[in-house]
């Protein structure tokens, strides 16, 4: 890999790259051309190469990309190779959809704990896991290996318990609450908006009902 710094708009491409490599292995293509690739994702031939180029590249002139290793490469650069042990903050709709999500663990990612507050919910089970009171969290984390904490709690509560997060050296955050999380620590935070997305699609959906309009 290079040692520059990639970009962030790249590493954000390199999921959709190892989606699309999957759909191609399940239908049993073996090798690909930069050029195939662009036209069944929707980008440009020559971002794929740029892109790939920043881990060392993969291809072979004439011959194009090998599926099953490209897939893998990508794989490995992502850490799907790897085991990260999450808990998630928060059981209420959001939490207990990502504690029922089944891709997780094919991705790397195995769900250990489920905390709550609410005393209607604490003691409940989620796919096999107690959802845990959340002043039980320092025990837990002292005793098992978490990697990453999924928060889905309400506003007011957010920066406090990302601030516990920080403290107990938890050091990578999903952020599904509604506010951007910037904290005092060295903790990774990836934060998730559903609604910003939703409102893309509305802004596109009205654009195009504005165009049908004017025709």
């Amino acid at each position: 890999m290079n040692s520059k710094k990639i970009s962030i708009a790249v590493i954000k491409r390199l999921p959709r790259y190892h989606r699309y490599l999957n759909d191609l292995l399940e239908i049993g293509i073996k090798r690909i051309s930069s050029k195939e690739l662009s036209i069944r994702m929707g980008i440009t031939a020559s971002q794929i190469r740029q892109d790939l180029n920043c881990f060392g590249g993969f291809g072979q002139q004439g011959y194009g990309y090998n599926v099953e290793s490209l897939y893998n490469e990508i794989g490995n650069i992502m850490g799907i190779n790897k085991t990260f042990y999450a808990i998630i903050i928060g059981a209420g709709n959001m939490g207990q959809a990502l504690a029922n999500y089944v891709n997780f663990e094919k991705r790397g990612f195995k769900i250990i704990g489920i905390f709550d507050s609410n005393p209607d919910i604490i003691g409940k089970t989620i796919k096999n896991i107690e959802v845990l009171d959340i002043e039980k969290l320092d025990e837990f984390v002292s005793n098992n290996t978490v990697d990453i904490a999924m928060l889905c709690v309400p506003y007011e509560v957010t920066a406090s318990i990302a601030d516990k997060v920080g403290r107990l050296g938890i050091k990578g955050l999903w952020n599904f609450s509604p506010m951007d999380l910037k904290i005092p620590y060295d903790v990774i935070v990836e934060n998730v908006h559903l609604s910003d997305s939703l409102m893309v699609l509305g802004y596109k959906l009205n654009e195009k009902f504005n165009r049908e309009k004017k025709n």
